[in-house]
């Protein structure tokens, strides 16, 4: 299927600087398909959050922590 959208000349000038004009469709597509995950991921929280209330702060820190590498409340420093 093919659509047709406006953009805004400095966004396609930027787009095209990246993927040239053949892989201008296929870059904004999976934009598109990103931003599509990232609102459905926001839905879910918002409704994890009706029903459980909001997270402990505490433990979202604790969680990035843990997916950077961080352990102990240490930054992950290679020279340390």
């Amino acid at each position: 299927m093919t659509v047709s959208t406006s953009l805004h000349q400095g966004t396609v000038e930027a787009v095209r600087s990246r993927v040239g004009k053949r892989e201008f469709s296929r870059y904004v597509e999976e934009a598109v398909v990103r931003r599509i995950a990232r609102d459905n991921l926001r839905e879910l929280l918002d409704d994890f959050e009706a029903v459980n209330g909001p997270p402990d702060q505490r433990a979202v820190e604790e969680a990035r922590a843990f997916l950077r590498g961080e352990t102990s409340g240490q930054k992950n420093n290679p020279a340390a």
